[in-house]
């Protein structure tokens, strides 16, 4: 019986919270003045845009092979740390770089701070335990590391780079490289502290 409430909550849970995630990445699509590929380009759109449709995944096509995938733990405990990643940065570094009004103040709380917090939540209740290796929080750089590869290679061409720590234009190559470094570390060893956590849990369950 514990197993079926819990089964439920989870589900209600998802559907608000994929609900949430849509929403306020179609709005901010809407009032977006840059352009769909600068949309594209930013890790807050792409890490909400896994949050939005690994639930919804997983919601709709449970037992089909992306189902599967994305229902995983090692998938779902690499967006927390996305999408934590991105609520970190947002409001510890960007946030008093501009000031939002209006619809953008809204759409900016959803996407750095409603969305990581709920997501992290739903990882820390409804992710299994102790199936997570200290592999897994090197492999969960890879896509970071290839977001960075991506801003830079594009920024060179279209000379717009999406956050002012990897503006070249702005700070040059050596802060930029060295930017980069760091962030990688940070997701590298968040990575692993989410992972001491899941086994945390495991040992006290």
């Amino acid at each position: 019986m514990a197993s079926k409430n819990l089964h439920h909550w989870q589900k209600v849970y998802a559907i608000v919270l994929a609900l949430l995630s849509w929403s306020a990445l179609i709005l901010q699509l809407i009032i977006t003045n840059g352009g769909f590929f600068n949309f594209i380009s930013y890790f807050t759109i792409l890490s909400n845009f896994l949050v939005a449709a690994n639930l919804t995944i997983t919601l709709t096509t449970p037992i089909s092979s992306f189902g599967k995938y994305f229902s995983s733990v090692k998938v779902q405990s690499a967006i927390a740390l996305y999408i934590f990643i991105v609520g970190l940065v947002y409001n510890f570094v960007l946030r008093g770089i501009w000031q939002p009004t209006g619809w953008q103040l809204i759409v900016d709380n959803l996407l750095h701070v409603a969305v990581p917090i709920l997501y992290v939540l739903y990882w820390t209740f409804f992710t299994p335990r102790g199936k997570l290796n200290w592999i897994d929080g090197l492999t969960w750089a890879y896509f970071p590391l290839s977001y960075l590869i991506y801003s830079l290679i594009r920024g060179h061409f279209t000379g717009w780079y999406p956050y002012p720590f990897l503006n070249v234009n702005e700070i040059g190559y050596p802060k930029v490289l060295l930017n980069s470094g760091l962030m990688i570390i940070a997701f590298i060893f968040i990575g692993w502290l989410l992972i001491a956590y899941n086994r945390f849990l495991r040992k006290k369950a």
